[in-house]
């Protein structure tokens, strides 16, 4: 309660009608505008402490959704596919089908999303069942055998991501993109197949029980956009002597987003960013195309309307989450744990209830790891406690289990010498 709020409340107490309406004339004439001053000065003083500690941990922030192909705007200014490519996809050809069984390779005939619970997906995976369709052709129907596999193909290009933040020196933070993990693809079995050239119309597939899951021509997007610059000049000797600096004109990119180049450690030293351009620091002295990772600066109110939420790993703009995003020191305390899982907007999601500390996974899981490659080079499994997180979920919906996979994913990026599991209230 406030101060200005504390006081008229106190004023209701008063019984004597004119002593109550005396002490309002005095309160209102000089101590709201006292309270109202003091407060202005508090904001201030905030506003200039955030100022001091700059916000850059906001500005790689990762932002995700999925929508259906006929709505894409492939001129959004935030928000692009994860694979470019994926809106020209097309049914694919009986050619390319009878290659894939000739290299003994698997022949995905569509991807599919499936709008249901991470468990019932991993359930379906694990049963390896198949399922029947038909390829509509010109020369009539053909009936089809189908399995579902996990698609991958959106993992590594987090993976890749991942990689280029390391190369450009910015800290890695786990994406929240819920959906990206319901795509699946669909295998088709290997089958004789008609000699004729014949092409593929369409396809459908009845997936039985899960069907009224199951989303054809869904494309998922994140604020990612590929790029691909020249040097503005010619490149220029670094101050060391040995490497040189190629700057990349941003101007016309938009000066406001963040820039990643793309390299490995062996050509890129370092990269820097100026107002208008970004400078590249590497051994190679002739000029030549680079390509950068745009990571647009989601404004919120532009984005539009949305059939699918719209989340991101940007954490909370608030002191504690600047400071300690300027001073990364690994506090591995309880208080820390709790700090870390309220830095997300998440509240109206999910609660974090307790944890505790076992030593096997006797718990079942309701999460899964979304960053497998860095878990891998952190440490093993093996040998390690384990530490269950629960929460209680205020909307328990098809991506609940994805969101709360998310925050025990960051716990864990952080808390890296326990096995870190989430668990339902």
């Amino acid at each position: 309660m406030s101060m200005k709020e504390l006081m008229l409340e106190r004023l209701k107490k008063i019984e004597n009608l004119e002593q109550r309406q005396l002490l309002k004339d005095m309160i209102s004439g000089v101590f709201t505008n006292l309270i109202d001053y003091q407060q202005q000065m508090n904001d201030r003083l905030e506003q200039r402490l955030l100022d001091e500690l700059k916000p850059d941990e906001q500005q790689f922030a990762i932002y995700g959704t999925v929508i259906a192909k006929e709505q894409y705007d492939p001129i959004h200014e935030y928000l692009f596919p994860i694979i470019p490519t994926d809106p020209e996809r097309k049914v694919i050809s009986m050619e390319e089908i009878k290659l894939a069984f000739l290299h003994q390779q698997p022949a995905i005939v569509c991807t599919i999303f499936l709008q249901c619970d991470s468990l019932q997906i991993q359930q379906l995976l694990s049963e390896n069942r198949q399922f029947h369709g038909k390829l509509h052709t010109t020369a009539g129907d053909i009936d089809i055998q189908v399995y579902l596999r996990k698609q991958q193909i959106y993992s590594k290009a987090i993976e890749e991501l991942y990689n280029t933040f390391q190369v450009n020196g910015i800290p890695w933070k786990t994406i929240n993109h819920p959906y990206i993990h319901k795509f699946l693809d669909v295998h088709l079995t290997f089958q004789p197949l008609p000699q004729d050239e014949i092409e593929i119309i369409d396809m459908t597939i009845d997936l039985e029980e899960y069907e009224p899951y199951k989303k054809m021509n869904m494309l998922p997007l994140w604020n990612i956009e590929r790029h691909k610059v020249k040097n503005a000049g010619f490149p220029v000797p670094a101050i060391d002597k040995v490497n040189f600096e190629h700057m990349l004109s941003i101007r016309k990119l938009g000066a406001e987003h963040s820039y990643l180049v793309v390299g490995d450690e062996a050509t890129i030293r370092y990269v820097k960013r100026s107002e208008n351009a970004i400078t590249v620091v590497c051994p190679q002295d002739k000029a030549g195309i680079w390509q950068l990772i745009k990571v647009a600066n989601v404004q919120q109110d532009k984005i539009g309307t949305l059939a699918y939420e719209l989340f991101s790993n940007r954490p909370l703009d608030c002191f504690m989450q600047r400071l300690s995003a300027s001073h990364p020191v690994a506090i591995h305390t309880a208080g820390e744990l709790v700090r870390l899982i309220h830095s997300f907007n998440l509240v109206e999601r999910l609660a974090f209830i307790d944890f505790e500390i076992i030593e096997n996974e006797a718990v079942s899981s309701y999460s899964y790891a979304l960053n497998p490659f860095l878990t891998e080079i952190i440490s093993k499994p093996h040998h390690k406690k384990t530490m269950v997180l629960q929460f209680k979920a205020f909307k328990q919906d098809f991506i609940a289990n994805d969101l709360l996979s998310f925050v025990v994913s960051e716990v864990q990026r952080h808390f890296y010498e326990y096995n870190c599991i989430g668990v339902w209230q």
